[in-house]
């Protein structure tokens, strides 16, 4: 007798189960219809912005029209990084090399000697931007360090000349 009252009581909890799953899909699954296509319409438009010219990342372009820029000639760059909760001094260490774009019309303008020429300039910069990382930031979020010193290189030599800033080391102490 208990193992069929048992039985029934699984059963009338299987059966509010599956109403209370059906009543949820039936409340929750137009919102987010309504969420996705907002979400696709909001990644339509930034996509169409981010290929509107101004900004060109290294997929648009062929490899064979990108040359790589090794800042300070491939040697490593030592900076401190911005102080963190822990109060100590942490340092960052990274190798740095820009990818150029060579149909852009900035090529010819700035060659190869013009950088080596600027290359102080560049490290500067670079140093800049990795000094206002935390050592907790600088571990969690490379690729933002990534963009902040491709939109800088972006601002000295032109949108469409610097597309990629790579890192061949990377390390932070």
């Amino acid at each position: 007798m208990k193992k069929n009252l048992i039985s029934v009581v699984i059963l009338a909890l299987v059966f509010a189960n599956f109403v209370l799953t059906a009543l949820l899909m039936f409340s929750v699954l137009p919102e987010t219809k309504k969420a996705n296509t907002l979400i696709e319409k909001v990644c339509s438009a930034i996509d169409l912005d981010l290929n509107s010219g101004a900004a060109t990342g290294t997929s648009n372009i062929s490899i064979d029209d990108q040359e790589i820029y090794k800042v300070s000639e491939g040697e490593d760059l030592t900076t401190n990084l911005a102080e963190g909760k822990d109060g100590k001094t942490h340092y960052a260490v990274l190798n740095v090399s820009l990818v150029l774009n060579k149909k852009s019309d900035n090529y010819k303008k700035y060659t190869q000697d013009f950088l080596t020429n600027q290359d102080d300039t560049i490290k500067n910069d670079i140093i800049k931007v990795v000094s206002g990382y935390t050592f907790e930031q600088f571990n969690q979020n490379s690729d933002a360090i990534k963009d902040t010193i491709l939109e800088d290189m972006q601002n000295l030599f032109g949108k469409d000349y610097v597309i990629g800033v790579n890192f061949s080391k990377l390390t932070a102490q």
